[in-house]
């Protein structure tokens, strides 16, 4: 499943097509994917000019000027691809390469951009884990796939003093509370592995063992709260996680994975200086965590 960085790439892909552009027509090849087409799906977008590409958590938010938004996610295996008149983009990052069968394109906007020129913006997804709906602008926030969701890991709303309320008595693995998206929202395992590497911190350990009762921070929620915002920060700005070569929409390359110092190397030694341990993977809760145990306590 893509996690935040991903999300957050493949929204910066579409923005520059997107933003400002008429939807002309939709096409709508199969009655639903994860779940069914909302009713007059078409109908509802065709005409409408796209104000703006968001982001919450790990959903992308196309706002228009009219009161419906029009919530997307990837699901395991979707993609947005952009065909230009001059070329085709796949804006995104992700493990697996994504397809360009046309038999998986599902959902084609037919656009008019800002500009005056044309594009198509195609969303594959060949096991049609993703989905779409249409919500009222006025009801966004309290819908049941938003409303629960926890602060963003991309700003400085996520400092050492909330992680510090958020897992204050939390007898949870640390790992468990930071993949708890009521508390933060988008964090996945990947960068969860790889913030409490940088860290320090054992995955394993109680999430209210690094905070405190009588102060508002610690040290250690200090420390986590600025690698995860650092940690995040790095794969968005790389473009992601993919184990493999990527081009993205401007033509650069993303090479976040280059980077990773515990996640999928377990077996290895560990990459922090003076550190004599070997990274390690265990599972919890059904998925792989990999940390160092000598150095992550």
């Amino acid at each position: 499943m893509p996690e935040l960085p991903e999300v957050e790439t493949v929204r910066r892909g579409l923005q520059p097509v997107m933003e400002g552009a008429t939807i002309e027509t939709v096409e709508q090849r199969r009655p639903d994917l994860r779940f069914p087409f909302p009713d007059g799906f078409v109908d509802q977008l065709g005409g409408r000019k796209i104000l703006s590409v968001g982001r919450r958590a790990k959903y992308l938010l196309f706002h228009f000027d009219s009161p419906a938004v029009l919530i997307a996610h990837l699901g395991m295996s979707g993609s947005f691809r952009i065909e230009l008149p001059e070329a085709a983009l796949t804006p995104g990052i992700f493990h697996h390469p994504r397809s360009k069968a046309e038999a998986h394109d599902h959902v084609v906007f037919h656009l008019r951009t800002r500009a005056g020129g044309t594009a198509r913006v195609v969303f594959n997804d060949p096991r049609r884990f993703g989905f779409m709906l249409l919500l009222q602008a006025d009801v966004l926030d309290t819908h049941p796939l938003l409303a629960g969701l926890g602060v963003e890991p991309t700003g400085n709303t996520l400092d050492g003093a909330l992680i510090n309320t958020l897992f204050l008595g939390k007898r949870t693995p640390l790992k468990a509370a930071l993949l708890d998206q009521r508390l933060i929202a988008g964090l996945g395992n990947i960068y969860v592995c790889e913030a409490l590497w940088r860290s320090g911190l054992s995955p394993r350990r109680s999430a209210g063992s690094i905070t405190s009762a009588r102060r508002a921070t610690t040290r250690r929620t200090e420390a986590l709260a600025d690698d995860i915002r650092t940690t995040i920060a790095e794969a968005i700005e790389a473009g992601g996680s993919s184990l493999r070569d990527y081009v993205h929409a401007d033509g650069s390359l993303g090479y976040f994975q280059h980077s990773f110092k515990v996640y999928a190397r377990g077996g290895e030694p560990c990459a922090r200086e003076g550190c004599a341990g070997t990274v390690t993977r265990i599972v919890q809760a059904g998925r792989s965590t990999f940390y160092c145990p000598t150095c992550q306590r």
